[in-house]
C-alpha cells in the first residue's frame, strides 16, 4: 500500500505543477480533465496527510514512553496521547484502502432511469409511479434537479413506462445499485377483499452519456414521427411530434412524446439512446474482462429481484446483502441513506476482499 500511496503523491504533485503552465491553462479540455483528476485525487491526499501525522504522534509518544524516566503526570498524558492515536491508525488505514481502489469511471455523472411495471398490472404501474416519487423527492433532499424525459401513464394514476434524468453531484454513485426488479407486497386500492397483491417493477439505472462518451452515427439511426397518445385529457397533442429513434446496428427503439415540439422530444430520445448504448458497451467491455466474477451488489442484472416492498409490515428487504429495514414510509418519502449506504459499504468490502486477493 505504501508504494502505491507514494505513486499517488507523485502524480498529485505533478498534476498540481501541471495546473499552474500558461500553456495547459489556455487549453480548455486539457485544464478540465487535469482539475477532474486533481479533484479526485485530493480526498487520498488529505487521507494521507492525517493518516501520517497520527503516525507521527504514534511514534513519538511510543519512543517516550519506552525510553522511561518521565514525570508522572508527563507519563499519562503521553500514555493518553498514545492510546487515541493508535485506536486512529486502524480507521485510516481502512479509508486508504477504500479511497485506492479502482474508480467507477461514472461516478461522478448525472444519471438516467428508467421505471417499468411489470407483473401486476395496474398495481404494478401504481407501484412504479410510487418508486418515481421515492426517487424524485430523495433527489430533492440531495439538492439534485430531475427532468421527465418519456412518461407512459395510465388512468388511475399510475405509469407504465417513466424515463427521467436526475442532475447532481454524487447521483449515479449514490443510485448505481438500484437496478433490478422491485417487489412490492400490499393490500391494491382497488381490492375489495383485503388480501395481498405481489407485483413487481423493472428499474434501470444509466450514468447519462455525453456526446465525448458515445459518438451516435445519425447514419445508424430512423427517426420516425407519430402523435402523442396517453391517458387522455386536453393536452393530448393534435400533432405529430411525439419521436421514434431505431438504433438499426442494435434494433434498439426509444420513443418521446413528453414535449409538444418535435426537436425537443428528439434530443431527450436520443440523449436517452446514447446512454442505453453506452451501458450496453461498457457492460460488455465487463463481460468480457471479467466473465465469472459477480460482485455481492451491483450487477445491474435487471432480471434479478433485488428487494421487496412489504407494505403490511412497515418492512423493506433488500435481498442481495439481507439487510431489513422497518421504516417503510419513510423510505418511500425519500429518505434512502440507510439503504444506499449499506449497499455501498457492502460493495466496498467486497472490492476490498477482491483486491486483497489479488
Amino acid at each position: 500500500m505504501l508504494e502505491k500511496l507514494q505513486d499517488v503523491r507523485r502524480r498529485y504533485e505533478e498534476v498540481n505543477l501541471r495546473l499552474q503552465d500558461p500553456t495547459v491553462i489556455s487549453d480548455n479540455e486539457q485544464y478540465r480533465n487535469l482539475m477532474k483528476e486533481y479533484k479526485n485525487l485530493t480526498p487520498l491526499m488529505e487521507a494521507m496527510d492525517e493518516y501520517q501525522a497520527v503516525e507521527t504522534a504514534y511514534q513519538e509518544a511510543k519512543a517516550l514512553l519506552d525510553e522511561g524516566g518521565l514525570d508522572p503526570d508527563f507519563k499519562e498524558m503521553v500514555q493518553q496521547e498514545f492510546a487515541e492515536n493508535k485506536e486512529k491508525l486502524e480507521p485510516l488505514q481502512q479509508k486508504l484502502k477504500l479511497l485506492l481502489l479502482p474508480k467507477d469511471e461514472n461516478d461522478g455523472k448525472n444519471v438516467i432511469v428508467e421505471i417499468r411495471g411489470g407483473a401486476g398490472g395496474e398495481e404494478a404501474a401504481l407501484f412504479a409511479h410510487s418508486l418515481f416519487r421515492m426517487y424524485s423527492m430523495y433527489a430533492a433532499s440531495k439538492g439534485w434537479t430531475y427532468e421527465i424525459l418519456s412518461l407512459n401513464e395510465t388512468e388511475l394514476g399510475g405509469v407504465k413506462e417513466i424515463v427521467f434524468s436526475l442532475q447532481g453531484e454524487g447521483a449515479y454513485s449514490r443510485l448505481k445499485f438500484e437496478s433490478g426488479v422491485h417487489r412490492v407486497q400490499r393490500v391494491p386500492e382497488t381490492e375489495t377483499q383485503g388480501r395481498i397483491h405481489t407485483s413487481t417493477v423493472t428499474v434501470a439505472v444509466m450514468p447519462e452519456a455525453e456526446e465525448v462518451d458515445f459518438d451516435l452515427d445519425m447514419n445508424d439511426l430512423k427517426i420516425d414521427t407519430f402523435r402523442s397518445s396517453g391517458a387522455g385529457g386536453q393536452h393530448i397533442n393534435k400533432t405529430s411530434s411525439a419521436i421514434r429513434v431505431t438504433h438499426l446496428p442494435t434494433g434498439m427503439v426509444v420513443e418521446c412524446q413528453d414535449e409538444r415540439s418535435q426537436y425537443k422530444n428528439k434530443d431527450k430520445a436520443l440523449k436517452v439512446l446514447r446512454s442505453r448504448l453506452l451501458q450496453q458497451k461498457q457492460q460488455e467491455q465487463k463481460d468480457a474482462i471479467d466473465a465469472d466474477r459477480r460482485s455481492q451488489v451491483g450487477t445491474g442484472d435487471r432480471s434479478e429481484r433485488i428487494r421487496t416492498y412489504n407494505f403490511p409490515q412497515g418492512r423493506l428487504t433488500d435481498h442481495r446483502i439481507g439487510l431489513t429495514l422497518y421504516k417503510l414510509e419513510s423510505i418511500m418519502d425519500g429518505v434512502l441513506d440507510d439503504v444506499l449506504d449499506a449497499l455501498i459499504t457492502a460493495d466496498q468490502a467486497e472490492k476490498l476482499k477482491a483486491a486483497e486477493r489479488e
